[in-house]
C-alpha cells in the first residue's frame, strides 16, 4: 500500500510539471497584467504551463497585481527583483527559474499575439527546432502599428544587427520567443545581463547556429502603461553590437562607459569655451571645466551604464565624490603613463592613446566595483 501510494504522488507531482513556461518582463505593467495571463491561458489550452512575471520594483505595484492573481492561480508566479535592472537580465532570470522543457518570452504589454505561443510551443515539443521567433516580417506577420519613423529605426536596427553578428533571421529585433531548456543550458554562461536584446544575445552566443524556424504574428498596440524604448535602450543595442563585433572582448558596460567619456570630453570644451567667454582665466576655466565634465560623466553612467543600479539621494551624492576621486586619480594614470611612453618613444599619438586607455579602464573598473559595485 505504501508503494501504491508512493506511486500515486509521484505521478502527481509529475503532472503538476509545466510543459510550458512563459517568462514576462515587467516594469510598470500593472494595468495590463490580468490581460496577460487571461490571454496566455486563452492560448494554452491543452498545455501544462506556468505564468511567470519578472518585475524589476515597479513602482505601480505590478508585482503586487500578479501576487494577487497568482493567489488564485498557482501557475502564474512572480519574481520581484531589487537593485537591478534590465530586459535582459530578467528573462535570463525567468527562463533559468522554471524547470519546463519549453521556455518562452513575451512582452507585458499585449503587443505580443499571445495566440502565437502555443504554435511556438509545438514546434519546440516537436524538435523542429532548438529556438523559434514570433517574426513581423515572415508570411502574414506585419508591423503595421508602428509608426513611420520606428519602423525605418526597427528595418536599420535589424539590418545592423544581422550584419555584425552573422545573424541571418529576419526580425532579430524580436522579443517573442520560444526555446528549448537543452538549447538556453547551452548559452546562458555566455548571456549578458545589461540590454534589452535577449534574442540576438542568445542567437549569437553560440559558435555552431541553432537551428532557428520563424513564425509570423501582428505586432499589435500597446494598452496600458508607457513604451520603454529611448536613450538607455539605443545605447544597449549599440553596446551589444560592438562587444559581439569584438567577440566578447568589450563588455557592454565598458562599452558605455567609453561612450560617455567621450560625450564627456565634448561637455568639457563646452563648459570651457563657456567659462573662457565670460572671461575667466585658462587654468581655472579648465579646473572647473574638469569638474562640469565629471560630474556629466556621473550623471549619464548613473542612468545609462549603470542604470540597473541606478544611485539616488545621499547615496548618489556620495557616489559622485567618489567618482570625482576615481578620475582624477585616472587623470594623473594617464598623463604618467603616457609621459613615460613619449619620454622612450617620441610617437606621441602612441603614447597619448596608450594613457587614455590605461584612464579609461582604470575608471571603469573601479567605478564598476567602488560606486556602482557590478
Amino acid at each position: 500500500m505504501a508503494i501504491l501510494a508512493d506511486s500515486a504522488k509521484t505521478a502527481t507531482v509529475m503532472s503538476a510539471t509545466p510543459d510550458v513556461a512563459v517568462i514576462v518582463p515587467t516594469f510598470n505593467e500593472a494595468g495590463n497584467v490580468a490581460a496577460v495571463v487571461r490571454a496566455v491561458e486563452q492560448a494554452l489550452t491543452g498545455f501544462r504551463w506556468e505564468l511567470i512575471f519578472v518585475d524589476d520594483a515597479s513602482p505601480d505595484g505590478t508585482a503586487n497585481k500578479v501576487r494577487e492573481l497568482a493567489l488564485g492561480d498557482s501557475r502564474v508566479r512572480c519574481i520581484e527583483r531589487y537593485g537591478r535592472r534590465g530586459l535582459s537580465g530578467a528573462c535570463i532570470e525567468g527562463l533559468l527559474s522554471s524547470s519546463a522543457p519549453v521556455l518562452m518570452v513575451m512582452d507585458g504589454d499585449l503587443q505580443h499575439d499571445a495566440k502565437t505561443l502555443a504554435i511556438m510551443a509545438r514546434h519546440i515539443q516537436a524538435n523542429d527546432a532548438d529556438v523559434v521567433v514570433a517574426s513581423r516580417y515572415v508570411g502574414a506577420g506585419s508591423d503595421d502599428s508602428f509608426s513611420a519613423g520606428r519602423r525605418t529605426v526597427s528595418h536599420l536596427s535589424a539590418k545592423a544587427a544581422r550584419l555584425v553578428t552573422g545573424v541571418t533571421i529576419t526580425d532579430p529585433m524580436s522579443g517573442f520567443f520560444a526555446i528549448s531548456r537543452s538549447a538556453l543550458r547551452d548559452v546562458a554562461p555566455n548571456l549578458a545581463s545589461e540590454g534589452f536584446k535577449i534574442l540576438l544575445d542568445i542567437l549569437s552566443a553560440r559558435a555552431t547556429p541553432f537551428r532557428v524556424i520563424e513564425v509570423p504574428y501582428n505586432f499589435g498596440t500597446r494598452q496600458s502603461g508607457e513604451s520603454k524604448l529611448g536613450a538607455r535602450v539605443a545605447m544597449d543595442f549599440v553596446g551589444l553590437l560592438l562587444s559581439k563585433a569584438t567577440r566578447g572582448l568589450l563588455p557592454i558596460r565598458f562599452i558605455n562607459f567609453v561612450a560617455v567619456g567621450a560625450l564627456g570630453v565634448v561637455v568639457h570644451l563646452l563648459a570651457l569655451s563657456v567659462f573662457r567667454t565670460f572671461g575667466v582665466a585658462f587654468v581655472p576655466a579648465q579646473a572647473a571645466a574638469t569638474f562640469v565634465a565629471m560630474t556629466s560623466n556621473f550623471a549619464f553612467n548613473n542612468a545609462f551604464t549603470y542604470g540597473d543600479k541606478r544611485l539616488n539621494g545621499a547615496a548618489a551624492i556620495k557616489a559622485l565624490f567618489v567618482f570625482y576621486v576615481i578620475c582624477g586619480i585616472g587623470a594623473l594614470s594617464n598623463i604618467g603613463v603616457a609621459a613615460w611612453l613619449y619620454a622612450n618613444d617620441p610617437s606621441w599619438w602612441v603614447a597619448g592613446m596608450i594613457g587614455s586607455v590605461i584612464g579609461a579602464v582604470w575608471n571603469y573598473a573601479l567605478s564598476s566595483r567602488l560606486i556602482w559595485r557590478t
